[in-house]
């Protein structure tokens, strides 16, 4: 049997992904399994990046094994993909021992992010709460917003379900999580859930809740730690740290991976 693969989804930058990539990474690390990180947003890199300064953190820091895909850079479009496709399958059959593997993929529309998508169990896509961030997921073509259709990354998204059946693979496990919340509940805030519960039941995803904006979380990006390692290492931990921790354990427990 392959690597459990979580991928982190989303064509809009900004909503998280890469945060919570490591942190569902770098928990099950802690859990004691062997973890695998595929990184095919290169130009960006964040998640490479976090893995740098993570390796640089000290000698008792949970590592995954981490690998980076960048984009072909052939004129080709065919033979582009062809070679990235197998930059991609090189990379699941090194960490084809490994229990899990974690995927943070770009905020547009890529080959690479398509076919990562393909090989998702779980996909894991965090969405601010604004309207337009939910335009990425869905078209809501009239004021009263009862009339809703799924825009262009639920159509990516249905299209690579599609691929992974001709492959003879389960379907994928689709997590939406709202996240970076503020305290305050708003408006917005309802209509927005109102939507997404709405279109949670006509395309089949989990509508969950990920991470409240919160300032730790870019302050550990720059040392390459997560919440978790403060806990391990005995750092003490503040009322905002407890509850982003607390916000962390709730996200695993509603991905229900195997065997957690």
């Amino acid at each position: 049997m392959r690597p459990y693969t979580i991928v982190l989804g989303n064509e809009k930058g900004g909503t998280g992904k890469s945060t919570i990539a490591m942190h569902v990474a770098v928990y099950l690390l802690h859990k004691g399994y062997k973890v695998g990180t595929i990184d095919v947003d290169a130009r960006q890199g964040t998640c490479t990046q976090y893995y740098e300064h993570r390796r640089n953190a000290g000698a008792d820091i949970l590592l995954p094994q981490h690998i980076t895909i960048p984009r072909s850079e052939n004129n080709d479009m065919e033979k582009a993909r062809s070679l990235e496709e197998e930059s991609f399958h090189q990379a699941l059959n090194q960490l084809s021992d490994h229990d899990f593997i974690v995927i943070d993929t770009p905020g547009n529309d890529t080959y690479l992010s398509r076919l990562a998508h393909s090989y998702a169990d779980t996909l894991i896509t965090p969405m601010n709460d604004s309207f337009v961030d939910l335009d990425v997921l869905v078209k809501i073509t009239d004021n009263d917003m009862k009339s809703l259709r799924p825009s262009i990354y639920a159509e990516m998204v249905w299209s690579q379900r599609k691929e992974r059946a001709k492959r003879g693979e389960k379907p994928i496990d689709w997590i939406v999580i709202r996240n970076r919340l503020t305290t305050l509940y708003t408006k917005n805030r309802r209509d927005i859930n109102a939507v997404l519960e709405a279109l949670s039941k006509r395309i089949g995803f989990r509508l969950g809740i990920g991470f409240c904006e919160r300032v730790i979380f870019k302050e550990l990006f720059l040392s390459g730690l997560t919440l978790l390692d403060l806990e391990k290492s005995g750092s003490p931990l503040n009322i905002s740290h407890v509850s982003a921790r607390q916000e962390l354990r709730e996200l695993i427990n509603f991905t229900k991976l195997p065997n957690l």
